[in-house]
């Protein structure tokens, strides 16, 4: 019996969360449909709660068969990386539709929009106000990230805690940053290709900005549960990786939609 499970490769148990997880995203496809008709936020709510718990569950035993059952050994941990690799790949194919999308309409603006960028009657961001804060707050929170992963490589759990605590502030600011600059935005999304552009690139980063939050929570918590060792931390590896990737797509939104394109 024991042969069976003598090979290098990651076969995962069974496991019901895969499936409450297509439950909980189609509860909360249908809710949000309600919540636009008929203004019911019951089932968008429902929704919204079967995705969490199921991540909370599908997290805790990812992270018990890493931590504690050993299934995660070094060429388990490689194709994790490989995984990790190419997913942020596709992220990265994501947001160059999204830059496609603002730089065909305003490198040629058509008629219809005055012939001009940005748009008539459309009054864009100072980008040496909240944007640029917002740059200052992702580019140093990077920095805090790399504290942190050179603290855990030289087993410094202290350091560890603290930079990984500063990177989860400076997320949270930069999202109460972006909240308050959307209430305050003098355009919204129907305002011409302008609005819709900016807003589906920036609202997007914003989404990934709290994904990469939550994923640093995580590794909070785990690392104050002593999870991670100085060559056994891959769950923070690919947390770390994808925040990196967050500040770089900011930049590029930064430079590109806030001050170019301004």
């Amino acid at each position: 019996m024991m042969a069976n499970y003598n090979h290098p490769f990651h076969l995962v148990d069974y496991s019901p969360w895969p499936l409450t997880g297509a439950i909980g995203v189609m509860t909360l496809v249908t809710g949000m449909v309600k919540w636009f008709h008929n203004f019911n936020l019951n089932l968008l709510i429902l929704g919204y709660l079967i995705i969490i718990l199921t991540m909370i569950q599908w997290w805790r035993d990812i992270c018990r068969e890493g931590t504690f059952q050993g299934k995660h050994t070094i060429l388990v941990t490689k194709g994790l990386r490989w995984g990790m690799i190419l997913f942020i790949v596709s992220e990265v194919f994501f947001f160059i539709s999204f830059f496609w999308a603002f730089f065909h309409s305003s490198l040629s603006p058509n008629i219809e929009i005055g012939s001009m960028w940005p748009p008539m009657n459309i009054m864009p961001f100072n980008p040496f106000q909240i944007p640029l804060l917002n740059t200052i707050i992702l580019i140093s929170s990077g920095v805090t990230v790399t504290w942190a992963h050179h603290a855990m490589m030289e087993n410094n759990l202290s350091q560890t805690n603290q930079s990984l605590f500063i990177t989860i502030c400076l997320g949270g600011y930069f999202t109460i940053l972006q909240a308050y600059e959307y209430i305050e935005a003098p355009f919204t999304i129907a305002d011409s290709i302008y609005g819709s552009t900016f807003f589906m690139a920036t609202g997007f980063h914003g989404l990934h900005v709290i994904i990469g939050t939550i994923f640093l929570i995580v590794c909070f918590y785990r690392s104050l549960n002593n999870h991670f060792s100085s060559n056994h931390h891959f769950g923070f590896e690919a947390a770390a990786w994808y925040w990196h990737f967050v500040d770089v797509v900011w930049l590029f939104l930064y430079i590109s939609i806030y001050w170019w394109g301004n």
